[in-house]
């Protein structure tokens, strides 16, 4: 197995074709089939179901396209590393973090380091987000300098530098029943309808621990991000319960944020690879990543490390 099976691999993937394939790649639509089909072979199963110029990927490749796109990845950063060593630049910033703090505390954090002057940026940095479990992923692959995550992140081989929390919300339309209410309590959410997260082990659990003692809710709509949560809300489709990270960093006309009656606490953690040593600069933008929470939170609390399982 090499790259160039890899890259044709992920490219059909991606593509749908072996023409558009070979076009993206510089390769002739022949070349590819065959690069394809040396691959299938060395891998003793099939990876496309053919139809003429266009192919279905199998379950099989599915599978494997996850961990090839997670390798093709590290290989452009050790090609990108390459040549910025040759013109002596310094180490450049790789974060990862989920859609939330991506898109908020992330930037924001960047945004004061650069204003801080902070010695050593480098004037490459990666910012990608992802799910809580492929964060923790790349941390522990060592393929990221830092990662912000949702907790719980007790996994052996990350390093907890702290812990923020902030009281979830409720959003909602304007013109909504409960908009002119200071703080949408239990009582109120129940006959409504609720936009919420899915993944029953992170945020739901919790939502549905504080809000279902007497009935569950009514979960109309479960997601896997706040921001689809936020929108579907925005549609006029119920009452978003999200962590507050979104709602608050990212405004949107039309909607309306109101505190809840129960506190529900949204954790969230910075990591690094454990045993790794922290670099000046990834030290500068942990804690950036706290001014800036501290800035776009109301209520943000830090927290030590050490309280993790205390309070999960």
């Amino acid at each position: 197995m090499d790259l160039n099976q890899l890259e044709a691999f992920a490219a059909v993937m991606t593509i749908g074709s072996v023409t558009g394939a070979g076009r993206s790649l510089g390769r002739s639509q022949p070349a590819v089939s065959k690069t394809i089909g040396e691959l299938e072979a060395e891998l003793g199963y099939a990876l496309f179901d053919r139809n003429g110029p266009r192919v279905t990927p199998t379950a099989k490749a599915f599978l494997l396209y996850e961990e090839v796109e997670r390798s093709l990845v590290g290989l452009r950063s050790i090609r990108e590393r390459a040549a910025e060593i040759g013109r002596e630049e310094a180490q450049p910033v790789h974060m990862v973090a989920t859609p939330a703090l991506a898109s908020t505390i992330a930037p924001a954090a960047l945004q004061l380091v650069a204003q801080r002057g902070v010695p050593g940026l480098p004037e490459h940095i990666q910012l990608r987000s992802a799910s809580a479990e492929q964060v923790v992923h790349a941390v522990l692959h060592r393929t990221v300098s830092l990662g912000l995550t949702s907790l719980p992140v007790a996994h052996r081989g990350l390093q907890l530098h702290w812990i923020g929390e902030a009281p979830c919300v409720a959003v909602m339309r304007a013109d909504h029943a409960l908009a002119g209410e200071d703080r949408i309590s239990r009582q109120a959410l129940h006959g409504q309808r609720v936009i919420t997260m899915s993944n029953r082990y992170r945020l739901r659990q919790r939502i549905e621990t504080a809000l279902g003692a007497e009935q569950p809710l009514e979960v109309a709509i479960d997601t896997n991000t706040s921001l689809n949560a936020i929108m579907a809300a925005h549609a006029g489709l119920g009452v978003a319960l999200v962590e507050p990270i979104t709602a608050r960093g990212m405004p949107i006309e039309g909607l309306i944020v109101r505190p809840l009656a129960v506190e529900i606490p949204f954790y969230f953690g910075v990591v690094t690879p454990f045993g790794k040593p922290v670099t000046a600069t990834t030290e500068a933008l942990i804690d950036a990543v706290e001014s800036a929470a501290r800035s776009l939170l109301h209520g943000f609390v830090k927290r030590d490390a050490a309280d993790h399982d205390e309070l999960l």
